[in-house]
């Protein structure tokens, strides 16, 4: 699956909703789906096909009642406790991190690592993604734990090269699926 998490905490909710739609258009164009993060309103506006809901957010109860049972819930977790509530409370897949360091989680703390990442896909039903710090040369370690995939934002954003950055890793998941 080939999905764009629209994560934009500092416009204002008009400023939002117009980016979603402009970025909702380009996902629809290139055949990725489009998730709204934290913002249920937005993703309902734009017809994105689901939000990625963290602590902070509404209860994923709350949010299935607004979106129904067709969009798409995803729950960020630092922890095997907390990708079990997020399973129980009816979401439809884990992001899990972040396993390795990256600049934007490091006031959260040290990464989780690889073995707990295992642990949790091991332990929950749900598609688990790993997110944090993945780069191209840690995929292979990453789909090793049977996670379904990753999520990322440095190691595309972070480069002078983000679309070649892009292709790197597409190839490298894609290596990873037909071995």
């Amino acid at each position: 699956m080939r999905a764009v998490q629209l994560r934009e905490k500092d416009l204002s909710g008009r400023e939002l909703f117009h980016l979603a739609e402009k970025t909702k258009r380009l996902c629809d164009r290139f055949g990725a789906i489009l998730f709204v993060n934290d913002r249920v309103d937005v993703a309902l506006g734009v017809d994105a096909q689901g939000v990625q809901l963290g602590s902070a957010s509404m209860p994923v109860e709350a949010a299935r009642r607004l979106l129904g049972e067709e969009k798409l819930i995803g729950v960020s977790t630092h922890s095997v406790q907390e990708a079990e509530v997020a399973q129980r409370a009816g979401a439809d897949f884990i992001l899990f991190g972040p396993v390795y360091f990256t600049p934007f989680k490091a006031a959260y703390g040290k990464p989780q690592g690889i073995a707990l990442l295992k642990e949790v896909v091991e332990k929950i039903s749900l598609p688990v993604y790993a997110i944090g710090g993945i780069k191209e040369e840690n995929v292979r370690e990453v789909r090793a734990t049977r996670a379904r995939g990753v999520a990322l934002i440095s190691a595309v954003l972070n480069t002078m090269e983000p679309r070649e950055a892009a292709r790197g890793i597409l190839t490298a998941l894609q290596k990873e699926v037909d071995e």
